[in-house]
């Protein structure tokens, strides 16, 4: 076909009423923020912790984010989820709730150090709250906004932190443990909360999810829950499937999740502060 014919019938194909309107333009996402990173040292109580702090270039005060590891410990996984939060422009800490760094490479591993940290009820708030206190310090980070993002054992340390009144703006569940003996009372908290969990959790029933609803509920809490079809334990985590496999543990990765809840994510916190 001639250049002109070409021309022509693109031409008449654009006024007739029932051809399609052109495709709207895809928005660019905007570039994520340049960052750094390095080493926190901090105390909580006789425990040295090695935190990992990522924070935005630019200039600041910016929002301060609590990233709380899984059982495993302050590994790869929760130093990545660092970094991404502060391409978002936040100042993310990797909190370490073991001590001195310690991380685990099996289950077994992994049951001790979190049997060490429950051994006493209060510790899991209170070496959150020294976290907290570190992230609040830093120049860089403003103390008037903080949150904390827990995955799986850290899901529920952010939870817990929430129903002993731990200052914070929100608290973020990536597929924790949500059950409680001591369920929040009112006026306790001040901040709003985000569950992100999956349909087929074992570790999370349904009952847990309701649960928790009835139970923020009652205490005047805003909550955002969202429940993912087919999802299972630690669905966030690309590394899940291959552990599962390794220890017989029911834990899969899901990529249509992650990237679900990622983006729930942003749009809490975008709420959260709307100024950010």
């Amino acid at each position: 076909m001639k250049t002109s014919a070409l021309l022509l019938t693109v031409a008449l194909l654009g006024a007739c009423k029932d051809a399609p309107p052109p495709a709207a333009p895809v928005a660019t996402p905007p570039a994520a923020a340049r960052i750094e990173t390095e080493a926190l040292t901090y105390a909580a109580g006789e425990l040295t912790m090695q935190g990992y702090m990522a924070t935005p270039t630019s200039p600041g005060p910016h929002p301060g984010i609590l990233v709380v590891h899984e059982w495993w410990g302050q590994n790869d996984y929760a130093r990545r989820r660092a970094r991404e939060l502060a391409e978002l422009g936040y100042v993310a800490l990797a909190v370490d709730m073991f001590g001195d760094g310690q991380t685990a490479t099996t289950p077994d591993e992994a049951k001790a150090l979190t049997a060490a940290v429950y051994a006493d009820p209060q510790a899991p708030t209170t070496r959150l709250a020294a976290a907290r206190a570190a992230l609040a310090a830093d120049p860089r980070v403003d103390p008037a906004r903080l949150a904390a993002v827990g995955y799986c054992f850290g899901g529920g340390v952010a939870l817990a932190a929430a129903r002993a009144g731990l200052e914070l703006d929100a608290v973020l569940s990536f597929h924790g443990t949500l059950s409680t003996k001591t369920p929040m009372a009112p006026g306790v908290f001040g901040g709003r909360v985000f569950v992100a969990t999956g349909d087929a959790d074992p570790m999370v029933p349904a009952a847990d999810v309701r649960a928790l609803r009835a139970e923020l509920d009652a205490a005047g809490v805003p909550v955002e829950i969202e429940v993912y079809p087919g999802a299972t334990h630690a669905f966030t985590n690309p590394d899940a499937t291959a552990t599962g496999e390794r220890f017989g543990l029911p834990v899969r990765y899901d990529a249509a999740a992650d990237a679900a809840s990622w983006q729930a994510m942003r749009a809490f916190l975008a709420a959260t502060w709307p100024a950010a």
